[in-house]
């Protein structure tokens, strides 16, 4: 008689993996039995070891797929045209390259919608879309950035929209439990990428049969969602196109909501020119003929200006200001800029439209920001830098300014520019231009032994440049 026990035993443990084909899973079978020996009474204990047998294992592909949405949360009227593209990052990393080579699919590791998994993929009637991650490619690992790009049909009134995904790494706790994949993804763009309002979120997803699991972007925290462009617009206006200092002039921003939806905390912020000042208790505002509150807020040139009332679809509201002009803004270009945000009441998006952009050409008037130079050259006999009694004025000397113009003295060695531009302003003395005569050395002020002198000219003031000469005389000859 004999006893036969099998036992099954694994040499090498199944490392769970997606995508690849795994070729270590070798079986191998090892059997023990007595046997009796014909006219024997000594059993003999046997064993045997049975060749190995070595199969290839498929393991899905991770699966990262989702819906595009609308501006509210809601599924489109049509997909027609649209297209959601995965895209490698530049060397920036903010900006796609070139198209991620998928792993084509067919048969067991075909996943709707994207069957073929190819890129770009256009988007089903239902607006669903997956892209199939190859692990063994390195496409899920650490580090591995993709842009999302979501691309509306031409001449629609959706804008496109990019998402930064961050590959965060696939973990898994041993060799047989599932894996997970973690990723981060970021609108690139500004705009939400969740009905929460969220523009960032981090996921970890657990990923065991993706052939059977149906993840969307929404449980993957990666909302596609696409909004019109145009659902906001602000007009700038003037009730004058010049001014002069003094002059006061009311401006009128128009928005107009354009959104589906009625639109909130709507928020108009107006960058007045250099010297242009509000007259604060001249703000009102009005939604169609009903009056509404405005809040104003001043911070150095911004003004923020916000509505005490929401905007329904289609309305208007007009904000009305005025400005006082001060000479000052004559040294400003008279050029003002304003945009106007808002956020729409069912998904709480952030709209903006502008700048919406108007110029004042500006008049001096009266007021010039322009100065006066006066000066002369004289004889300076006590070296004080300074014209006393006795001390004659010396007739046509030359005097170079910094723009390049050249100056003579009158008879009684005086000189005078008007208009001259306001600033630092240099004058040099040309003592070629003074045979006889050097210059006169100054007692009170070093600065002053110079050919040159500097004078600060304030916008319409009058400054003096004065210079003092002397006699020069050759040795006398015994």
């Amino acid at each position: 008689m004999a006893a036969l026990l099998l036992v099954s035993m694994l040499t090498h443990p199944i490392e769970r993996a997606f995508a690849q084909t795994i070729p270590n899973t070798i079986n191998r079978a090892t059997a023990e039995y007595t046997s009796l020996p014909a006219g024997s009474n000594s059993p003999i204990q046997n064993s045997t070891i049975s060749n190995p047998i070595e199969h290839n294992v498929t393991l899905p592909l991770i699966d990262p797929s989702g819906r595009l949405l609308g501006c509210d949360g809601e599924a489109l009227d049509s997909y027609a045209g649209f297209s959601m593209a995965l895209y490698e990052t530049d060397s920036s990393g903010l900006l796609p390259s070139q198209l991620v080579n998928l792993s084509p699919t067919i048969g067991d590791d075909s996943i709707p919608p994207n069957t073929a998994n190819i890129n770009p993929f256009p988007l089903s009637s239902e607006g669903t879309y997956n892209f199939l991650l190859d692990e063994t490619q390195g496409q899920t690992n650490a580090g591995t950035n993709y842009i999302l790009v979501i691309a509306p049909p031409e001449n629609s009134p959706f804008s496109e929209r990019r998402i930064l995904i961050e590959m965060l790494g696939v973990t898994r706790v041993d060799a047989l439990s599932s894996a997970v994949l973690s990723y981060r993804a970021t609108s690139l763009d500004g705009q939400p990428i969740s009905v929460d309002g969220e523009t960032e979120v981090s996921r970890s997803i657990e990923i065991r049969d993706a052939e059977f699991q149906s993840l969307t972007l929404f449980e993957l925290g990666v909302d596609s969602i696409v909004c019109e462009e145009n659902q906001l617009s602000i007009t700038k206006s003037a009730d004058r196109s010049a001014a002069q200092p003094g002059d006061v002039i009311v401006y009128r921003l128009n928005v107009q909501s354009i959104a589906p939806v009625a639109v909130e905390s709507v928020t108009a912020i107006d960058t007045l020119p250099v010297g242009f000042e509000l007259i604060a208790d001249s703000v009102s505002g009005q939604i169609g003929e009903t009056v509404v509150d405005i809040t104003t807020r001043h911070t150095g040139n911004d003004v923020r200006f916000v509505a005490g009332e929401p905007l329904e679809a289609g309305q208007t509201l007009d904000i009305i200001y005025a400005v006082r002009v001060t000479p000052d803004a004559l040294r400003g270009s008279g050029r003002n800029s304003a945009l106007i945000t808002a956020r729409r009441t069912d998904s709480q998006f952030r709209l903006q439209d502008g700048p919406s952009f108007h110029r004042t050409t500006l008049d001096p008037g009266i007021l010039s920001d322009c100065g006066t130079l006066i000066g002369r050259v004289f004889e300076d006999k006590n070296f004080d830098g300074e014209q006393q009694p006795g001390e004659a004025g010396i007739p046509n000397a030359v005097i170079f300014l910094d723009d390049g113009n050249r100056i003579v003295t009158d008879a009684d060695g005086l000189f005078s520019v008007q208009k001259m531009l306001p600033g630092q302003r240099t004058g040099t003395l040309d003592l070629s231009s003074l045979p006889g005569y050097t210059l006169a050395p100054n007692l009170n002020f070093i600065e002053r032994n110079s050919h040159s002198r500097l004078v600060n000219l304030a916008p319409g003031g009058l400054v003096r440049m004065n210079f003092g000469v002397t006699p020069s005389f050759s040795e006398v000859q015994e």
